[in-house]
């Protein structure tokens, strides 16, 4: 059975870190592009990064560029977001995906998606 479990989600005050994590299992990331997206209430879904199978490309908003990081470790079949300097709209639900390329990631036609972790940013 294909799954992506994210974790690493919570509570932080702004200013803060938290890193996620998505396991996957089922199949091997090495072969996808894998990323995240996130969703706060009443807004639409938002990419937030994403990153080739090669690692060679990656992608960050706007929003988060400088701020957070994707990493990718195969050996582990995880996926990473390090989130740092956290600010009260980056409160969301936070989603892992894996696709077979990276534009099908930038394009929001994922292969896979996990099924989201909470982020909430407030003092």
């Amino acid at each position: 059975q294909v799954q992506l479990v994210e974790s690493g989600g919570g509570l932080v005050q702004p200013g803060g870190s938290l890193r996620l994590s998505c396991a996957a299992s089922g199949f091997t990331l090495d072969a996808y592009a894998i990323g995240w997206f996130r969703q706060a209430p009443g807004k639409e879904r938002e990419g937030v990064s994403c990153i080739s199978s090669s690692g060679t490309n990656t992608y960050y908003a706007d929003s988060v560029k400088g701020r957070f990081t994707i990493s990718r470790d195969n050996a582990k079949n995880t996926i990473y977001l390090q989130m740092n300097s956290l600010k009260p709209e980056d409160t969301a639900v936070y989603y892992c995906v894996a696709g077979s390329s990276f534009v099908k990631i930038l394009t929001g036609r994922s292969d896979y998606w996990g099924q989201g972790t909470q982020v909430t940013v407030s003092s």
